[in-house]
């Protein structure tokens, strides 16, 4: 995590008293602390323009919530309490640093307190969605773009520093020192957290789209929650996306970003069993697939021109998903036609991610050692990912090469960060080393 104050991995827990009315406060902490704490950190961002100031103050109010929920039950709105405890608390910290600095009078520091919170209310009238405004108000040009995206995802978003790494395809350190910067040279730019007018939101697109596209694929990366997935976050994102449209009245840049979600989000029921176990896009039962946001994607799509830039990286995403929403059956998907646009997409981002699914595609089409081929340089820049060493070590199993399959699904499961995908990373190992061994 990041140096200075930082969320823990679970709410504090309420004083334990036993019985059912300490279950229900510790459960409503529970609820409240998945519910409102990016919303309550992310406010305070908005506010005082201070995410370390935020996060104290958020983790304050939510120790607070565990020692007076117990005695004084849980409160009718409990977002609304704990932003304002938390807001009372950063306000209490800016009083004393005011008062030891400027050794003023008490009632001069309240009353500039007071006037610094009741003029950062609205951060942006223009725009109706308040996470929306969030989001907008957090991907500042003041910032490398990189550093835009991790800032806006963890303070806005709410995720953990090692997911964002993950997201972003970099080792924890290296993200934790990015955030650090990136508070640092927003604190001594005096940067101010406001959301752009509406001639300058143009300018924060990408950055947007970026931001709501990573919190989408966070939402679809394996994780150790029920379920094995975070719905959750996809549903938010996709949600924002419209939002988003709404806001700029139809944006072809956002409609490619819309068309890719929704071609993805229509497999969510179908991506896990019942167990929680990872079921591959091949195995999944189509019939559980969501036909009404297949349509609603692929029609987008239908009506977009060529694009550029990241709209059109978008566009050419969203053109390889439709090939597998509209297959009747695994059998049936044009494996060529998703190579080629696999293969422009590469050829315009040099993206080893996108090698990583055009080398999958290319096996389909001309086989295993094809695939193969392709995956030749990349554990430079994939080296601690684990879906270079799983998708190799698939490929070697297919080509009956147990051995190097058993070694590189070893290694994958060194990499892998969550349950869901250990087990189907097992259940193919056992096969490569079932396969190794002499008859």
């Amino acid at each position: 995590m990041t140096p200075g104050p930082t969320p823990p991995p679970r709410p504090p827990a309420a004083p334990s008293a036993g019985g059912p009315a300490a279950d229900d406060v510790a459960h409503a902490l529970g609820a409240a602390w998945r519910a409102h704490w990016s919303h309550v950190v992310a406010l305070l961002v908005a506010q005082f323009g201070s995410p370390d100031l935020a996060e104290d103050a958020a983790g304050d109010a939510f120790e607070a919530a565990a020692r007076t929920w117990p005695r004084d039950g849980v409160p009718t709105n409990p977002g609304a309490w704990l932003l304002t405890a938390a807001r009372r608390r950063v306000l209490d910290r800016l009083r004393s640093q005011a008062v030891h600095r400027r050794k003023e009078p008490l009632m001069v520091v309240d009353d500039e307190m007071r006037s610094l919170a009741a003029a950062t209310q609205d951060p942006g009238a223009h725009v109706a969605d308040e996470q929306l405004r969030l989001v907008l108000t957090c991907c500042h040009p003041a910032l490398a773009p990189a550093d835009r995206v991790a800032m806006t995802l963890r303070f806005v978003v709410g995720l953990a520093t090692a997911d964002i790494a993950r997201l972003q395809l970099v080792q924890h350190t290296a993200m934790s020192a990015r955030l650090t910067r990136a508070k640092k040279r927003l604190a001594a730019a005096g940067v101010p957290f406001v959301v752009p007018p509406p001639a300058q939101l143009a300018e924060r697109l990408d950055a947007v789209t970026t931001v709501l596209y990573l919190l989408f694929t966070a939402g679809y990366q394996p994780s150790d929650v029920p379920g094995g997935l975070r719905v959750d976050l996809a549903e938010e994102a996709l949600r924002l996306t419209r939002e988003l449209d709404r806001l700029l009245g139809g944006s072809p840049r956002v409609h490619a970003l819309l068309a890719l979600m929704l071609l993805q989000h229509s497999r969510r029921d179908a991506r896990v069993d019942d167990d929680g176990r990872i079921v591959l896009l091949p195995d999944q039962d189509r019939s559980r697939w969501h036909t009404e946001d297949i349509e609603e994607g692929v029609a987008l799509l239908a009506a977009l021109p060529p694009l550029d830039g990241l709209a059109e990286d978008h566009r050419l995403q969203a053109l390889a998903a439709a090939e597998h929403a509209t297959a009747p059956t695994a059998a049936d998907t044009r494996w060529d036609v998703v190579a080629g646009v696999y293969a422009v997409l590469e050829a315009r981002t040099g993206s080893p991610v996108v090698r990583l699914a055009r080398a999958v595609a290319v096996a389909e089409v001309d086989g295993p050692e094809a695939g193969l081929a392709l995956l030749d340089g990349l554990d430079g820049t994939l080296a601690h990912h684990h879906r270079l060493a799983a998708v190799r070590g698939e490929l070697l199993l297919r080509a009956g090469r147990g051995p190097e399959a058993a070694a590189e699904l070893e290694r994958a499961l060194t990499l892998v960060p969550a349950d869901a995908e250990r087990q189907h990373l097992r259940d193919r190992l056992a096969q490569a080393r079932g396969e190794a061994s002499p008859n």
